[in-house]
């Protein structure tokens, strides 16, 4: 991000590494913010919003001059009352302005012999020339001009020049550009690769790598060394510009992949990301592991958890959550992140837009203003905020404030801060660390705020959270046993400003790179990394706590919330699943910005259980049917649904109504259709098994007579009619004579005893006609039936004849049809 996240936040692990990867330091907001200056932030400003210091200076009238090489002082802008020869008339003068609370001193110029008495110094130009217009805030009223101090930096070595195509080097499908290296022996690098150098070291990234791009443009006079590609690449990576690091993190891995440490293959890797190409990052980051396994300082990933770590990104990759997002009215073309809620229809956040017409104050990392708290209504309807304005007085200052938290009764907030009293305090590498602040409310008012006593001159704090209960405070910080850049910690809030000794969260949650933007809701902690397996950038991560194993796996949030590009400073209501997060991703407005989420409620429709499954055997040898017609029949006959049973003779019916009558029809080649009733019950899978009976295993040989074999035809007593039960028999016999079409039968009908012998043989024979009537209207030729004749009670098959007492069963056997066949 251009970023104010890494740059006030915590920041600075970023890039504190030097270029033997030895970390320097979370330099919060450090060199960029000059000493203590007399401005009044809301005094009238005199420099216009976008005016560089020589414009500024000539529009105020100003005079400045600019000399290098001046020896025992700092490089920047010094507020010149004086010039003097005697060093008597030196030092009284110093003297006076001292008395009058000026930070007064002197330069010597050893070419000229003069010595010049400023009256204060600024790392800025326009901050100096701001102090010149507004006479030091009216306190001098004498005239002043700017001495503008800058070393030469010369090579101790000669330096390899690399000649290369810088259009070529801009070609998405060029190859790796034929570098010829040459030994350069003047004394003095590229000018602006001098004035690069400064401003990195500075930290002052977005001026820094404005300048490696214009003078590695330049053609044969770029200096495409390993030292400049690399901090070309750094300066854009500090910005989180991913596409410009990527190229010349590129050029690098093509031209010095040998010589490249394990810092710079991640941040490679990320630029990877953070452009989207994925894949080539995995293989990165696999070089990465490797290099970390050399390095004495490793945290070791085997070839398993390489693996895992991929099969990780494919999963979030391919998986999104049904999300509305927004992003927001107060966001403006600066930076606005850190949101937090004050109350249900506020929330407080950090930007660096300006209100005013003008702006005196900026930030060298990213050349943005200062950051300030605003507060700003939320509209339930929208979830947009709106009619943004700047909090409490008593928090803002000129310098940075963000993060900010709330107790559950809102009567104390937590804050970062510069570490910043009277004048910015700086450790003894002249680093100003961040810090958390506390301050309470009134009568309505917040009080000045206090430093939290685990706050430190040597290290940052920072991105405080409190928990839902108030009585734990997360926050953030590069703190003596921090585990990677930057860590989260936890201290308890035992009250009256006291605090618990902070505790580290550990490997589940922090790793070797940065950590940061806790929130912590219920169960729950989410939080920034760019440690964990993500998408590219800061990816919001979230750990479920339990009282008995502590905070788990930090979880990847996925897309949408996360991108290739940077995603932090999430919060969520949990109740009404809505929050807020900040990114830099495309299609924003500014550098960073807030969106608003909701979650999509998906109305969740009761699983329904109610399913028929079963499987189809062979009615003799039990085997299974593969390849069988299975119909599924409403009430009424009508089909519903149909299936083929697979290789194992299975089928299923899914999505079926609960507490419904159903019929299974099966149908095969050379087997006798058959139906199953079934009822479904609710929410229940029934299951059922189906037997076929074999065409040919109806052909039988009885007493040496051959018949076709099928369940007695029977009929109701005194009737001739085709029962339900009867015509399903006969419907096999027309599936026989279909399978054999040269079959001729002949139909033999009897009856039982009951009633007289010539009624008897009467009804018997008008039941066979009613049979032979039956399968002739099925598609049979009346020719293939010889005959229908009925026997009456001559032949019986019990001895039931009237002369004994039988059962209706015992009479209800000698009612029946027999199939006899003739020919086949």
């Amino acid at each position: 991000m251009k970023k104010l996240i890494l740059a006030y936040v915590l920041l600075l692990s970023l890039g504190l590494i030097a270029q033997n990867d030895s970390q320097v330091g979370i330099a919060g907001i450090n060199q960029e913010i000059g000493e203590d200056s007399y401005l009044d932030t809301d005094s009238t400003p005199s420099i216009a919003f976008s005016e560089t210091f020589e414009e500024a200076a000539k529009r105020n009238n100003i005079a400045h001059r600019k000399m290098t090489n001046l020896m025992d002082i700092e490089d920047g802008y010094y507020i010149i009352a004086g010039i003097f020869s005697r060093k008597e008339n030196l030092k009284k003068t110093i003297k006076k302005f001292t008395r009058k609370g000026f930070s007064s001193g002197s330069i010597a110029n050893s070419e000229n012999g003069l010595n010049y008495v400023y009256l204060e110094y600024h790392p800025f130009g326009l901050e100096a020339v701001d102090a010149c217009a507004s006479k030091l805030n009216g306190k001098y009223k004498g005239d002043v001009w700017i001495l503008e101090a800058e070393k030469e930096v010369f090579a101790e070595e000669p330096i390899a020049l690399e000649k290369v195509d810088y259009e070529m080097l801009n070609t998405k499908n060029s190859v790796a550009p034929n570098v010829v290296q040459k030994e350069i022996h003047s004394p003095r690098k590229n000018l602006l690769i001098q004035k690069a150098d400064q401003y990195f070291e500075k930290m002052w990234y977005a001026e820094a790598a404005d300048l490696y791009e214009e003078a590695l443009k330049k053609g044969k006079d770029n200096y495409y060394s390993f030292d400049i590609i690399q901090k070309a690449g750094d300066a854009h990576y500090f910005n989180t510009n991913m596409e410009k690091a990527f190229h010349w993190y590129n050029l690098l891995y093509k031209n010095y992949k040998d010589e490249m440490s394990a810092d710079n293959i991640f941040k490679y890797a990320h630029s990877l990301k953070g452009t989207g190409k994925y894949a080539r990052s995995k293989r990165l980051m696999r070089l990465y592991n490797r290099k970390m396994k050399k390095g004495d300082f490793a945290k070791i990933t085997d070839a398993t958890t390489q693996t895992r770590n991929e099969v990780v990104l494919d999963k979030i990759l391919g998986t999104e959550e049904k999300l509305d997002i927004h992003n927001l009215s107060i966001n403006s073309k600066y930076s606005e992140f850190s949101p937090m809620f004050l109350d249900s229809n506020q929330v407080v956040f950090a930007s660096s837009a300006d209100s005013s017409f003008f702006t005196t104050r900026r930030y060298k990392w990213n050349n943005q203003p200062f950051l300030d708290l605003y507060v700003a209504k939320m509209n339930e309807e929208s979830q947009d905020l709106r009619n943004a304005i700047k909090y409490s007085k008593k928090i803002n200052t000129k310098y940075h404030e963000a993060s900010v938290t709330f107790s559950p009764d809102n009567s104390t907030m937590y804050f970062t801060r510069n570490n910043y009293g009277k004048k910015l305090k700086r450790d003894k590498n002249g680093v100003n660390h961040l810090k958390i602040y506390m301050s309470k409310k009134v009568n309505g008012d917040w009080i000045e705020a206090v430093e939290v006593p685990f706050n430190s001159d040597d290290y940052s704090t920072g991105h405080p959270a409190l928990s839902p209960d108030g009585k734990q405070l997360y926050f953030v910080s590069d703190m003596p046993g921090s585990i990677g850049q930057t860590d989260i910690f936890v201290v308890d809030v035992l009250g009256d400003g006291n605090f618990s000794e902070p505790r580290n969260l550990g490997p589940t949650i922090n790793t070797e790179r940065k950590e940061m933007f806790p929130f912590i809701n219920s169960n729950k902690l989410y939080f920034s990394s760019d440690g964990h397996v993500g998408l590219g950038g800061l990816d919001v991560y979230e750990a479920t706590y339990s009282e008995e194993e502590g905070f788990g796996e930090a979880v990847n949030l996925g897309k949408p919330i996360n991108s290739n590009k940077d995603d932090f400073s999430y919060i969520v209501n949990e109740e009404t699943l809505e929050g807020f997060f900040a990114s830099n991703r495309p299609g924003g407005k500014g550098d960073d910005d807030i969106y608003s989420f909701k979650r999509l409620v998906v109305e969740e429709i009761p699983e329904n259980l109610n399913a028929i499954a079963g499987v189809v055997t062979e009615l003799i040898t039990g085997d299974v049917m593969p390849q069988t017609m299975v119909e599924l029949l409403d009430e009424n006959g009508i089909k519903l649904k149909e299936v083929v049973t697979g290789d194992d003779g299975t089928f299923v019916f899914e999505d079926l109504d609960g507490d419904t009558k159903y019929t299974l029809k099966t149908t095969q080649e050379e087997f006798f259709e058959n139906e199953l009733k079934v009822s479904t019950r609710e929410n229940e899978r029934m299951e059922v098994d189906i037997s076929m009976r074999r065409l040919k295993e109806m052909i039988a040989i009885e007493d040496g007579i051959k018949k076709l074999k099928t369940e007695m035809i029977h009929f109701d007593f005194d009737k001739s009619y085709i029962r339900k039960d009867a015509a399903e028999e006969l419907d096999k016999l027309v599936e026989v004579m279909n399978e054999y079409p040269d079959m001729v039968i002949k139909i033999e009908s009897h009856t039982d005893s009951r009633g007289s012998k010539v009624y008897n043989e009467y009804l018997s024979d008008k039941r066979a006609k009613s049979s032979r009537d039956y399968l002739i209207s099925k598609g049979v030729a009346p020719e293939r039936i010889e005959s229908a004749k009925g026997y009456g009670e001559n032949r019986l098959l019990n001895e039931c004849d009237g002369t004994v007492r039988c059962t209706e069963a015992n009479h209800h056997l000698n009612r029946r049809s027999e199939f006899i066949i003739v020919s086949m």
